[in-house]
């Protein structure tokens, strides 16, 4: 009796398997037809072959390029108004070059844009030029950067991008991602009149910023909060040499100031984690007017202080650094402050983005069809390996610059401080070919990786100057690891081949910074 009823069970347990399982299977096949059927269906209905989250510099841009080649392209965009930033108002000469590349350089007029044609640096009352070199660079291009309105030229470039035909522009705010058995299928999102509606397409990109919402959903990928950037605009003033970033190498890190218009300057520091004054109480202006102005060149504190006597708007942003990761999910793909972040202090970020764009166009546009999930991967695996003489460059150039912006009382750190105000005032091959890196004017890993090596030797020798005594050596020693430290965590990052081959930096010169125009 106990056997039948054993018997019973287990068969009433298999059947009830069974029954489940075969069920579970065809709901899934179900949901998988009817959302195959929703992509096809908006298809015909003349859907999109690329959905963009995001209509900042670039998923307006990437809109603008891929309508170009036809593609029929949606963007959605959280909030449509002029934005007001304080990061991404400099273009360097190599992202205007891939500006023009990408048929934009027209967004960058108009705007009261402002010409740099390179830096003023300051160091315990010295004052130091360093220039984008003019002669003898190898760059296509008018070698000066731009300094604008952040709001004004993403404005410009949605207006672009809108222009086309095929390009959708529509505000509203990306609540997830759509997926099916490891494929993004498209976007949920809400519209500007509070509906939730979908939204179909082969291929998504995430285009939507440092704090992208998206991004857990596609890696496990998290930025890292290195610093603080506190910024506000002095009105109705003009710098002497308004042509010029003006670096000042102050405590606890560096100060700027720029001409962001042609009556406006904007005045920034960096400053850490643990010793942020607050700004509702007044603490912000009191440490700017005792700690940071007092540090500033005589005659820029006139202009420094001028925002902060008269009311300015004070922002602070949180400076990131993340690592560049691809997603295992198919049709997806990431670019900008979502997908790679350095720190700002170099302000190439835009530069790295319009890179990327022109890469990923140039990959896709031999597709006429984008529905091939594996040829996406392919292409999006093909983009991040080329895309690494421009981007390793810059990621490493912005760490290595501002940790030895950081003022120390440690001789080691501080002779590398010192030993970099040296190498950029000197002038002659060291200065100009720096500048070419920082303009992004020579895109080579291998270059920069020299012009830290010199000087570091340079800051090593100053070290151990007039004799090497023991603490000096040790200095020394200490010094050689500080830029180890520097340079080996890029390596292992952007991979060692990509940063010491001479051969993909070549490639993408040839492909990328060409004369003429794509």
């Amino acid at each position: 009796m106990d056997m039948v009823f054993m018997e019973v069970c287990l068969w009433t347990l298999l059947g009830f398997v069974l029954t489940w399982t075969i069920f579970h299977v065809s709901n899934k096949r179900k949901k998988g037809a009817e959302l195959a059927d929703a992509v096809a269906e908006e298809r015909r209905d003349g859907g999109a072959d690329v959905i963009i989250v995001g209509a900042g510099v670039g998923g307006s841009a990437l809109a603008y390029a891929l309508a170009k080649d036809g593609r029929r392209v949606h963007v959605i965009e959280r909030d449509m108004r002029e934005p007001e930033r304080m990061m991404g108002e400099l273009m360097q000469p190599g992202g205007r070059f891939l500006l023009s590349k990408l048929g934009l350089q027209d967004c960058l007029e108009g705007i009261d844009e402002q010409i740099v044609t390179g830096l003023a640096l300051y160091k315990d009352g010295k004052e130091a030029v360093a220039s984008f070199p003019v002669e003898d660079n190898n760059f296509p291009y008018e070698p000066s950067a731009r300094t604008f309105h952040n709001g004004r030229f993403v404005q410009r470039l949605r207006q672009k991008a809108s222009s086309l035909p095929n390009v959708r522009l529509e505000e509203g705010t990306v609540k997830s991602l759509i997926e099916e058995k490891g494929v993004i299928k498209g976007v949920t999102y809400k519209t500007k009149a509070g509906q939730e509606t979908t939204a179909f397409a082969p291929l998504t990109v995430v285009c939507d910023g440092s704090y992208s919402n998206l991004r857990r959903s596609l890696n496990d990928n998290t930025a890292e909060v290195t610093s603080y950037s506190v910024g506000y605009i002095s009105k109705d003033c003009r710098l002497e040499e308004p042509e010029k970033l003006h670096i000042i190498m102050s405590k606890p890190s560096f100060t700027m100031l720029y001409q962001i218009s042609s009556t406006e300057v904007r005045c920034g520091f960096e400053i850490f984690a643990n010793k942020i004054p607050s700004i509702s109480n007044g603490e912000m202006h009191t440490f700017v007017k005792k700690t940071i102005a007092p540090q500033v060149p005589p005659k820029l504190q006139k202009i420094f202080l001028k925002g902060i006597d008269e009311g300015a708007h004070i922002k602070v942003t949180a400076a990131k650094r993340m690592e560049a990761a691809l997603s295992e999910k198919k049709g997806v793909i990431m670019l900008g402050d979502a997908f790679n972040m350095r720190h700002p202090a170099i302000a190439s970020g835009m530069m790295v983005l319009m890179s990327d764009i022109l890469i990923l166009r140039g990959l896709l546009q031999p597709l006429r069809n984008l529905g091939d999930a594996n040829k996406i991967s392919e292409v999006i695996k093909s983009f991040y390996v080329i895309r690494k003489p421009m981007s390793a460059t810059v990621n490493t150039l912005g760490n290595a610059f501002s940790q030895a912006l950081i003022a120390s009382t440690d001789e080691a750190k501080e002779a590398m401080r010192q030993g970099c105000y040296d190498y950029l005032s000197g002038g002659g091959f060291g200065a100009s070919g720096l500048m070419a890196v920082l303009g992004g004017m020579n895109p080579r890993p291998i270059s920069l990786i020299y012009h830290l090596c010199v000087i570091t030797l340079s800051s090593i020798g100053q070290l151990l100057s007039p004799f090497p005594s023991p603490l000096r050596v040790w200095h020394s020693l200490r010094l050689f690891g500080l830029s180890f430290k520097m340079l080996v965590p890029h390596l292992k990052a952007e991979g060692v081949s990509q940063m010491l081959s001479g051969a993909n930096a070549a490639a993408y010169r040839k492909s990328y910074m060409a004369a003429t125009v794509v």
